[in-house]
Formats: structure tokens, C-alpha cells, sequence
């Protein structure tokens, strides 16, 4: 009798796919050797394992650990986390891994939700073992205030020597380049632009005008761009041209985010603190110019925001290139105007708009909603009402949360591409599932429905309300006109869309029958 001896298969283990991090504050040659070091020991010690497989080590160079989204190594680290081929994480310290408390555990945890622990060297803290969070958040939070007290002692030198006049200016405006001593010195080409630009503002001419010419004159601005209205109201107001030097115009807050100065810290400014471009005679007479445009167009001073002095400002899109109209006023009437188009005509083709044809229109789509209410916003109402009775809603609110993730997976995958961490096929691979899954999110969106939330029933309530007891119209009223309408699409030069506050969008035709006696601008 023959005995068949059968042997046990061994199953292969599963190695553990370990990558690491390390991070150096500053760009000195004794933080590179560091940053080195640290590379070379988290590399051996994967490879002493033999459970262990090698994921990488991802590096931030001359980068601060305060906040996590500026650090481009630990974004590639957990996008290579999100999409699985990594299992555990090795850092040096807490310290090195981030110095924010709320950074430092967001990301903790959120490699726990898929499964990968951090191990952190120094304090010897494995996040796998759920008691160690505690340890975690007071390690983090001294991190943090490590990093606060560093930073107050360097912002302290900083403005002992914005106080002396002996702080260096990082970025230099136009007119301006920096010699080999950090000192701004005058670039002449540049600085007889600047000298344009002030003297035809004290000469009567409009800031768009001079962006016009300039343009025109194929006079690049900073970095080769084009000249705008908003760049040269900023070389206006810039007291740099003066010779002066105003340090503190923004601040950091607590949270890490930049704001504008406006009185919550103490400036410095510092006269004569290099060479003027423009006479302080010059400087105040084009202020005290766009200050006095600036009272008759009623703008807010310290904003470029203009106050609601027409009903349309900031409301009209251009249907083919998404950017806002501007109001202008001619002899003959007043017109709305794409801005791409006023300054690059080559960019988008779309003309101007007449602002009475644009109300005439406003009157007629209210007419019809007046008279047609039973058809148009009595069914609206009702399937709204249905729409947030099940789960449609919640669904669609779901989806919609899940688009924009999928466009921050994008954006992050364009910039990682951008700087070499991941290669072109990585690229095209996962951007095309991305958009394949946000195509099907769209697909399911229509058809659940278009109830966006319950202020769609409510803004169509309240249109609904209106309508009912309402007159027909005769004339235009910036007031109703506000109360109901979110922007308005302009299609072409016949044809726009008021985009409603209650989510619908009514197209109406533009009379264009007096428009060829106006100069097309």
C-alpha cells in the first residue's frame, strides 16, 4: 500500500508596507546633512525588518511644521496612504511631524480611519495603541508651544528691526529689484512706468484707460502679466514709491491664516528708507484723485468693494468665460461689459450689454411669473416639499459633499505631478477614475432630483408670496430686483438668464434694436 505524504503549503506572509517622514525647518547646509541622516536611518531600519517592505521616505526641505496643508512631502505621504499602498508610518518626533496640536492629531486620526498607525521614534508613542492619544495630544501641544515661543522671539527681532529701519523688504515691488546687500535699488525701465502711471491719473485719465495703453504698448507687468485696474490701484496707494517702507500691512493669526492690517497690530513705517521713485507731491495728489473716485463711486475705503449703489454690480457673468461685467457710462446710455473682454479681446468675444435692456427684461420675467404662477411655482413648491420629505435630500447633500472632495483629489494630484513626487501615467490613471466617479455622482444627482436644500422651498415660498399679491410691473425696482435674484447669465448679446434665489434659472431676450447707435466699447 502506497502512503501519499501530503505536505502543508505555506502560505506567503503579508510584508507590512512601512514608509517614513522627516522633516528640517531651514535651508542651512547643516539642516541638509541632517535631513540626509534622517533619510539614511529610516531607510536602514526598514530594511532590517524583514516583515517590512519599503513604501518610501517622504522629506520636507526648509518648510515649516506648523501648518500640514504648505508641506508638500506629507501631502504626498497621505495621499499615498488614502489610496493603500501604505500600512505604517515612522517619524522622528512629534516636533518633527508637526508643531500644530489640531494638524498634528487630524492627521493622526485620520490614518487611523484607514488603518495605519504612526509610530513617532523620539517618544517612543505607537498611535495603533489607542491610549497613546492622550500622550499624544499633551506631547503635540508642547510642540506647539515650542513653535509659538520661537516664533514670538523672531517676530521680536523682526520688529526691533522694522523699528530701526534695518529689516529687509522680502518681495520688492515693480520699479524695484534687490542688489547682492538685500538694499532695493531702482530698475529704470520700470520706474518710468511707475512715473507714467502716476502722472496720467493726476492728468485726469482712468486707471482702465492706462492699463489699456500699457497693454497695448506691449509693456509687461511684473512676471510678464498683463496690466489690470486692480495692480495699478495697488502701485497707487504703495508709499514704496515714496521711499517710505510700511512693515506689518498683514498678520498672522493664531490659526496660522494672513490677514490684512487693519489696526488689529501695530505698523511701522519707516521714511526715506530707499530711494524714491516719485515725489511725495505726486504720490498725494493721485491719492487724494482715487480718493475723490473713490467718494463718487461709493466705495468703501480700506476695500475695493463697492457699496450696493447698483443693482447689478457684481452680478452679471459673462456665459463664455465666467468672468463679472463692468458698469460704464457713455453720452449715449450706460452698459454692462465683460472685463476679459475690455482687456482682452482675444481671450473672450463677448460685447456689451445695454443696462435699460437688461431691466426691460427683468420687468418682463417678472410679468410672466406674475401671470403664470399656478403653472411655473406651484408645481416648484410642491416638489421641493417632496423632495425634503425622504431621503433625496440627505443623499444629494452627500453627493455634492463627495464632488468637492473628488476636485480637492485633483487639485492635490495637479500640484504633487507639478513637483515630481508622482510620474504622468500615476496621474492620468487616477485622475481619470476620479473623474469617471464624479460622472457618476452627476448622473445620480439628476436623478434624484434638484432639491438643493430647504432654502430652495423657501426662497420659492417667498417668490411664490410676493407674486400672488403683486401688480404687474411697469417699471424696474433695484429693490425686488435684489430680493430675488442671485446673478444673471449672459448667453450672448440677445439672450440672458436670471439665475433665481430659488434655484431656477428663466431665460428672456435682450431688445437690441438701439444698440448700433452706440460706439461698441
Amino acid at each position: 500500500m502506497n502512503i501519499r505524504k501530503i505536505e502543508a503549503q505555506k502560505q506567503e506572509v503579508k510584508k507590512l508596507r512601512v514608509a517614513a517622514y522627516c522633516r528640517v525647518s531651514t535651508d542651512s547646509d547643516d539642516q541638509r546633512g541632517s535631513l540626509e541622516t534622517q533619510k539614511q536611518h529610516f531607510e536602514a531600519w526598514i530594511r532590517l525588518h524583514s516583515d517590512w517592505e519599503y513604501a518610501g521616505v517622504f522629506c520636507d526641505f526648509g518648510i515649516t511644521g506648523r501648518k500640514a496643508e504648505v508641506r508638500d512631502g506629507l501631502q504626498a505621504l497621505l495621499y499615498e496612504c488614502r489610496i493603500g499602498r501604505i500600512d505604517y508610518v515612522l517619524t522622528k518626533s512629534v516636533s518633527r511631524f508637526a508643531r500644530n496640536t489640531v494638524d498634528c492629531l487630524s492627521v493622526v486620526r485620520e490614518l487611523l480611519s484607514y488603518g495605519i498607525p504612526i509610530y513617532f521614534e523620539k517618544e517612543n508613542l505607537d498611535t495603533g495603541s489607542m491610549e497613546s492619544e492622550l500622550i499624544l495630544s499633551i506631547i503635540s501641544s508642547l510642540a506647539q508651544d515650542e513653535s509659538e515661543s520661537i516664533s514670538k522671539n523672531v517676530k521680536w527681532s523682526a520688529q526691533k528691526r522694522m523699528e530701526n529701519g534695518s529689516y529687509k523688504i522680502g518681495c520688492v515691488p515693480y520699479g524695484y529689484t534687490k542688489n547682492e546687500d538685500g538694499d532695493m535699488v531702482i530698475v529704470p525701465e520700470e520706474a518710468d512706468v511707475i512715473q507714467y502711471i502716476f502722472n496720467s491719473v493726476v492728468s485726469g485719465m482712468g486707471v482702465y484707460k492706462i492699463a489699456k495703453n500699457l497693454n497695448a504698448r506691449h509693456i509687461p507687468a511684473r512676471k510678464g502679466g498683463k496690466w489690470s485696474t486692480t495692480t495699478l490701484l495697488d502701485i497707487l496707494v504703495n508709499e514704496k514709491y515714496v521711499g517710505d517702507a510700511l512693515f506689518q500691512k498683514t498678520y498672522t493669526d493664531s490659526n496660522f491664516h494672513r490677514h490684512d492690517n487693519h489696526g488689529e497690530i501695530k505698523t511701522h513705517l519707516v521714511q526715506e528708507h530707499h530711494e524714491p521713485i516719485i515725489s511725495r507731491e505726486l504720490f498725494e495728489k493721485a491719492g487724494a484723485i482715487l480718493s475723490q473716485r473713490a467718494k463718487e463711486r461709493g466705495i468703501q475705503k480700506g476695500t475695493t468693494k463697492y457699496q450696493q449703489r447698483y443693482a447689478f454690480s457684481g452680478k452679471i457673468i459673462c456665459g463664455q468665460c465666467g468672468d463679472k461685467f463692468k458698469r460704464q457710462t457713455y453720452t449715449s446710455g450706460i452698459t454692462w461689459a465683460c472685463k476679459t473682454h475690455l482687456f482682452h479681446k482675444s481671450e473672450c468675444s463677448m460685447k456689451y450689454i445695454r443696462d435699460d435692456a437688461v431691466k426691460a427684461a427683468f420687468v418682463t420675467m417678472m410679468n410672466k411669473l406674475i401671470f403664470a404662477r399656478k403653472l411655473m411655482l406651484h408645481p416648484l413648491c410642491e416638489a421641493l416639499r417632496i423632495a425634503g420629505s425622504d431621503e433625496n435630500l440627505q443623499r444629494i447633500l452627500y453627493l455634492k459633499e463627495e464632488l468637492q472632495h473628488n476636485a480637492e483629489r485633483k487639485d492635490e494630484l495637479r500640484k504633487l505631478r507639478a513637483r515630481g513626487i508622482i510620474d504622468s501615467v500615476l496621474y492620468n490613471q487616477e485622475v481619470s477614475r476620479i473623474e469617471k466617479q464624479s460622472d457618476d455622482y452627476r448622473s445620480e444627482i439628476r436623478g434624484l432630483g434638484n432639491a438643493e436644500s430647504g432654502s430652495s422651498l423657501k426662497e420659492t415660498e417667498r417668490l411664490l408670496k410676493y407674486v400672488e399679491s403683486a401688480d404687474m410691473l411697469s417699471e424696474f425696482s433695484d429693490d425686488l430686483f435684489t430680493d430675488f435674484v442671485e446673478n444673471i447669465m449672459v448667453y450672448d448679446r440677445s439672450h440672458i438668464g436670471f439665475q433665481l434665489k430659488c434655484g431656477l434659472t428663466l431665460k428672456e431676450e435682450l431688445c437690441t434694436g438701439i444698440e448700433s447707435k452706440m460706439e461698441s466699447p
